[in-house]
């Protein structure tokens, strides 16, 4: 997990995917399992978005979610989270090469 330099993002803009691991724009940064466990949220998620220089704001391509409840901890969140992490990913990429995902301003806009 690295913030990537403003000189960086600005040369591949538009050309950056992070997988974010919730349901943005909720838990935004680092240990969102964690903070998720913290408000005892009722889904957890994972979210696909283009970089940019604004940390996990960058316009979204694709999100999941699925339900948790009072037995989960923070290591099951994180066990369940991996699974809509790969979903997740693998989704916005086949979108992107198949040049289904356009950007408009901090929107995406995805022709499915």
């Amino acid at each position: 997990m690295r913030i990537l330099s403003p000189s960086f993002v600005g040369n591949y803009a538009g050309k950056i995917i992070n997988i974010h691991h919730s349901f943005l724009p909720a838990f935004i940064g680092a240990n969102p399992y964690r903070q998720a466990y913290g408000r005892g949220v009722k889904l957890i998620g994972a979210t696909a978005h283009f970089v940019t220089n604004d940390l996990d704001e960058g316009p979204i391509i694709v999100q999941q979610t699925v339900p948790v409840n009072h037995t989960f901890g923070t290591a099951e969140m994180i066990i369940d989270g991996k699974e809509i992490e790969k979903a997740v990913l693998s989704k916005a990429l086949r979108l992107v090469f198949q040049d289904r995902v356009f950007i408009s301003g901090n929107r995406t806009i995805i022709f499915e």
